[in-house]
Formats: structure tokens, C-alpha cells, sequence
């Protein structure tokens, strides 16, 4: 067996070294399901009471991370990037010369970038053309609200209609940009973008005074993307179901009982309703990857601080990181490579290897033997009708693309859930003063003043300590398996029903803190740990909801998590590849349109 890891020679790379053999043990505490006037009142109650507050937190054991076994031996990690450092090499090519995704298979599948830019090529359809039937669809600011605005905060007119005119002009003149010239792409609020207010989903206004476009969204806009607006979130990114009492609930399109995920669930939305073929999401603890599952798309969760989102100082978040989410595998791919281009002002963008660079895209993959690694007791939490299709694929994987199946342990899993909890709220809690605690939804005053302000300073410390400890039990294994990706379902539950219809109208929202653990219980790691992992559409329920499969792979393997999913494509091969939501007024035929008069 190898020893030599693919990533060895990496900046900041964790000690390679197996953690405690601790057995598997979840004893989450139990936290009632709270909606409508109760949400309210209970809210109310713990916000007034610090010694309830602190019984809550004990409750919830978040006081006993300093306990964990083997987490003296460790120091403390703040900062989980981890940078491959690669050889010099060719400069990078032009964006016109990306390879190019193909268009789709069939009339059933979505559109793919290649087919807009096909038929802008021909002059059949202008991006001006696309725009102008996506508006009235998407509005929010017109009477009656466009039937899809749900999925979006605001849809600046004049920006749009610019960049698509821009763009058209473009093709005329036979000098498009890249694939993505042209192409309707969606920003999550949480992203700053010139023109646009920033919100996180709440009434507060986080936006930039400068008035600027953060740099991964700004490599979109220089490939000719047109950026349609800014997509629904959950409020502060603060949960998984993208219940938003403020700007209202975008219901999953396979199936309206169920949540679309969140956080990113307008940017999921947009991309499954067929708005785009692409969209940027945030992910911080699975805001990505959840909603991308949840709705039968893809999405990929990049290493931590390979994706810039500067403005004018680096993020500071030790879990976020920017993202795309797209129909298919393909697009996925080429929106990565565009947004994820070094930032020379950035200090951690700045040192990973440029995607766009031929042979850096081919680089860290894996040589010779491929290994799928999987924690059996980990995954058999899952949901019966999950653990099916996750066996299901690891079957195909291994028959059909010649993957071994190694069977890995690690240490401390729900201990590490705890203090991936702890660390995003209490990195959150830092950025909200109490009056603007007193501003959000009902559900997320609760979460702060419980968990995120209850952090001593000892327990932020024991988080890193038991980050560190994760991290090196990971590079040991990478080690000892070179190219080994972490497998799970993306997660344990078959999507989210909407408990009651009040949930989604009543304005209140609802808190059910043991689901959304539950739904976070696989993709928090690779946050944690800073890890890259993508998700791919794995099946579908007998209720249409679909359901996702992860991989996870070591810092820096980018593409070879891409080609997995390439792989994976062949899961879904005898349903004719990724299903579209079913009916008309769940997805949006983009480019059934009428050409505009001019």
C-alpha cells in the first residue's frame, strides 16, 4: 500500500496521523418542534433569560466538547485551508478555448450552456431574446409578482436587459466571450453584487459602501454571463430548508410538500425550475450541497479559500466558501473553473493552481487504483429508502468504473457536528450586534442567543483542537489511500416534507433543530475540515423527491471530484439521465421564446 498521499506537498497540510478509536455514539439531545405563536413566546422567553439560555446549551451538551477523548493531544486549528502547491506551468488559456460541455442528450433532459450558446450562435435566439421572457417570470417588484419570484430578492431591470444587449451584440459581431456568454446565471443574496442590495435573507442591509461585485462573480461577468438577480436564502444562512418568513418560501419543484433545502434553496430552485443552467450558492455547512440534493441537481463545495469572494478584504469565515450549482455535470465543471481563477489580492485564492490551465486541471488526480471510503456505521443512519440507492451506487461505482470499497472509521463523528455547530454560530453571532438579533426571524434569535452566545472562549478552543484532530485523521487516511473519496449519502433523510402549510405562510417559520441536524449530519466534515465534496443526483423517491450522493476528497481535488461525478452520470442512465420537475408549471422551457421586435 502507498504511503504517498496525492496532495503531499501542500502548504498547511495537517499531520498525517490516525485518530482515538472511539466508538460510534450519537446522543444528540432532543429540542421539540416549535412553529406559529410558540416559536414566538418561547423565543421571546429565552431571549429575556441568560440562565435559560445556558440550560439550553447545556442541554444540547455543547459544554462537554472539552471532554472528548484524545483532544489534549492536539493544538488548537483555526484555519482549515489547505493549498496544493503545484509545479510551474503553462499560462492559461483563454476562456474561449474551455472545452466545451455538450449540449443535452435529449428533449427531457435540462438545457445545458451549449445549448444557448448554440443557438445564439445561429442568431435563432439572442440573450436579449432569453432575458426578456425570464423577467416577467421572476420579477418581485411588479403587480402581480412574477409566478417564480419567489426564488429571488430583487432582479435589477436595466442591469439585466444591459448585459443581455451587451452580449447579443457580441454574437453578432462573431466575437462571444466563453460558453457562458449570454447564459442567465443566478448570485445568492449572500454575494455581493454591484446595483444589488445585500441582505442574507433577513430586512437588514450587509451591503457593500463601495458598491461592488465580489471577484468569483466578477470572473462570471467577464465570460459573458448575464446575472439575472439575486436568488431567496434562508435567513443568515442559518438552516436547511429555506423557510424565509421575510422574502417568502420557494417550494421544491419535483414536489411542492417538500422543502427546497437551503441555505442556497433560490439558487437551487432557479437552476431545477430550469431559470439556469447555473448558479452560485454559499455553502457554510452544507448550504450547497442540501439544497443541490434535495432538488436533483449538482453542486460542488470547494477547498476552503480556493474560491475568492473578495470585495475588498478577504472573507474571514473559517467554514464558508462560494460554489456552483448546475443541472448537469458539465456546466458544473466550466462555471467552477471561471469562478475559481486565482485572486492575486486574495491571500489563500492566490496560491492554489489556476483551473483554467490544461495540465492543472489534470493534476492530484488519482493514478492507478481508485478507493471509495465508507464508515458502515456512519452511513447505516440513513433513511431506508437512502441507504438503498447509496448501495445501489456503490455497486455501479465499483462494477462499472472500477473503484475498491475501503472500509474507513472516523473518530468522533458527532462530537465534530458539535463543534462545526459551535464554530459557525459563534463566527455568525460575531458579525450581528443584539439590536440586529432582535430583527430576525424567530427561529434564528432563538439559535444566537442559545448557541451562539453561549461559546466560552474554552469551548471555541477545544472546536479547533477537535477541527485539528479531524483534519489529521483525514490526511492519514489519504495517506494510506492515496485519491480516496469519503462517500455518503448527502443526506441521511429522503428531503424535508413541509410539516404543516402553516410553516411556509404563517410568517412566523418553524424551528425543528433535530432535523436540521440530522439533514446536516454528512456535509458538515467537509466544511469543518475545509475538504472539497460535490453532489450528484443519485435517484429519485415513489414522491419524486430526489436524493443526493457525496463524495469528499482531499484539499485541492477539485477536478477529480468532477470526474466522479462525470462517472455518475450512469446512475441515473436507465431513466435517461437527470429527471426535470414534471409538469409545465414546475420547470421553465427558457428557450421557447419569441423573438424580440427591434
Amino acid at each position: 500500500m502507498s504511503t504517498q498521499a496525492v496532495f503531499a506537498n501542500a502548504w498547511n497540510r495537517p499531520q498525517a496521523r490516525k485518530g482515538p478509536n472511539v466508538p460510534y455514539q450519537n446522543d444528540a439531545g432532543s429540542n421539540p418542534v416549535l412553529r406559529g405563536y410558540a416559536l414566538a413566546a418561547v423565543s421571546r422567553i429565552v431571549a429575556s433569560s441568560a440562565w435559560i439560555q445556558s440550560v439550553l446549551w447545556k442541554l444540547n451538551k455543547f459544554d462537554k466538547l472539552k471532554d472528548t477523548a484524545g483532544i489534549d493531544q492536539y493544538e488548537i486549528r483555526l484555519d482549515p485551508t489547505v493549498i496544493p502547491i503545484s509545479s510551474p506551468s503553462e499560462s492559461a488559456a483563454p476562456l474561449t478555448d474551455l472545452p466545451a460541455p455538450p449540449p443535452r442528450a435529449s428533449s427531457i433532459n435540462y438545457y445545458t450552456c451549449a445549448d444557448f450558446h448554440e443557438l445564439y450562435k445561429s442568431g435563432t435566439v439572442t440573450p436579449s431574446d432569453v432575458v426578456e421572457h425570464l423577467l416577467p417570470l421572476i420579477r418581485r417588484d411588479v403587480e402581480p409578482a412574477g409566478p417564480y419570484s419567489v426564488a429571488f430578492i430583487d432582479s435589477k431591470v436595466d442591469i439585466v436587459r444591459a448585459a443581455a444587449k451587451a452580449s447579443t451584440d457580441r454574437y453578432r459581431a462573431g466575437k462571444p466571450l466563453s460558453m457562458l456568454d449570454g447564459v442567465p446565471l443566478t448570485v445568492k443574496d449572500e454575494v455581493h453584487l454591484k446595483g444589488y442590495k445585500r441582505t442574507l435573507g433577513t430586512k437588514l442591509d450587509f451591503s457593500d459602501p463601495g458598491d461592488r461585485t465580489a471577484w468569483c462573480v466578477e470572473k462570471w461577468q467577464e465570460a459573458g454571463a448575464v446575472i439575472i438577480g439575486k436568488t431567496n436564502m434562508h435567513e443568515a444562512g442559518l438552516d436547511t430548508t429555506n423557510n424565509n418568513p421575510n422574502w417568502g418560501t420557494p417550494l421544491n419543484p419535483h414536489n411542492n410538500n417538500y422543502y427546497t433545502g437551503g441555505s442556497s434553496g433560490g439558487s437551487a430552485f432557479a437552476v431545477a425550475s430550469g431559470i439556469c443552467p447555473i448558479a452560485l450558492g454559499v455553502d457554510g455547512g452544507g448550504s450547497i450541497r442540501l439544497p443541490s440534493a434535495f432538488c436533483g441537481i449538482y453542486g460542488l463545495k470547494p477547498t476552503h479559500g480556493r474560491v475568492s469572494s473578495r470585495v475588498d478584504h478577504e472573507w474571514t469565515d473559517s467554514v464558508v466558501v462560494n460554489g456552483p450549482m448546475a443541472s448537469n455535470i458539465d456546466d458544473l465543471a466550466l462555471g467552477y473553473r471561471i469562478m475559481a481563477q486565482p485572486d492575486s489580492f486574495a491571500r489563500r485564492s492566490s496560491r492554489f493552481p489556476n483551473p483554467l490551465v490544461t495540465n492543472e486541471s489534470l493534476s492530484g488526480l488519482p493514478k492507478g487504483r481508485k478507493y471509495l471510503g465508507i464508515d458502515r456505521v456512519w452511513i447505516n443512519r440513513s433513511d431506508p429508502v437512502v441507504l438503498d440507492m447509496f448501495n445501489a451506487a456503490v455497486e455501479r461505482y465499483t462494477k462499472v468504473h472500477g473503484y475498491e470499497v475501503v472500509d474507513i472509521s472516523i473518530p468522533l463523528l458527532p462530537q465534530g457536528q458539535k463543534a462545526h455547530a459551535l464554530t459557525i454560530l459563534s463566527e455568525t453571532r460575531s458579525q450581528y450586534s443584539t439590536d440586529k438579533i432582535k430583527q430576525l426571524t424567530w427561529h434564528n434569535q432563538l439559535l444566537l442567543n442559545v448557541a451562539g452566545s453561549h461559546a466560552t472562549a474554552q469551548d471555541f478552543i477545544f472546536s479547533q483542537k477537535l477541527r485539528n484532530l479531524l483534519m489529521c485523521h483525514l490526511a492519514w487516511l489519504w495517506e494510506e489511500y492515496p485519491g480516496l473519496l469519503v462517500l455518503t449519502p448527502t443526506t441521511p433523510c429522503a428531503g424535508w416534507k413541509i410539516g404543516k402549510p402553516s410553516d411556509v405562510t404563517s410568517g412566523y417559520g418553524v424551528s425543528d433543530g433535530d432535523m436540521s441536524l440530522r439533514s446536516m449530519e454528512y456535509v458538515y466534515m467537509a466544511n469543518f475540515t475545509g475538504a472539497p465534496a460535490i453532489t450528484c443526483p443519485m435517484g429519485y423517491t415513489d414522491a419524486g423527491v430526489p436524493v443526493g450522493l457525496m463524495a469528499m476528497g482531499e484539499w485541492g481535488s477539485e477536478e477529480q471530484l468532477i470526474a466522479f461525478g462525470k462517472e455518475g452520470e450512469s446512475l441515473l442512465a436507465s431513466e435517461g439521465g437527470v429527471r426535470r420537475p414534471k409538469g409545465d408549471k414546475k420547470w421553465i422551457d427558457v428557450l421557447a421564446v419569441q423573438k424580440v421586435v427591434e
